[in-house]
């Protein structure tokens, strides 16, 4: 009996020592998919990344697009209006400065009304 026991618990040694084989490579297997995912989740990640920066890029530069015209076109009505400013100043400058020395020169002195009715 007692070579069928150590027969016995040699197989159960055996049995034990497949079975811890057996959670190894389980174990093995399962850290190599956690990293296989994790890889698979970074390159999704990165892709998602790229896609919404070329969205982002599509929208800024269709927008953006708009601002360039509008500050063109500000700049060319301040252009126009700064042209007008300048050809009234050429036209009537001379009378301008005339009359400036004119009123500085020519003083009328008179009293105003409110002074005028209390004396």
């Amino acid at each position: 009996m007692s070579a069928q026991n150590s027969a016995g618990i040699q197989t159960l040694l055996d049995a034990e020592r497949e079975a811890q084989k057996i959670v190894q490579q389980a174990r093995e297997y399962r850290t190599k998919r956690i990293r296989d995912a994790k890889s698979e989740a970074q390159k999704e990640i990165e892709e998602y990344r790229n896609q919404k920066e070329e969205e982002f890029k599509k929208f800024e530069a269709e927008h953006s697009s708009g601002y360039k015209k509008a500050e063109e076109d500000a700049n060319k009505e301040a252009e126009v209006k700064l042209a007008e400013i300048k050809k009234a100043g050429e036209e009537k400058g001379d009378k301008v400065v005339e009359d400036l020395i004119n009123a500085t020169i020519n003083v009328n002195a008179e009293v105003p009304e409110k002074i005028a009715s209390k004396a």
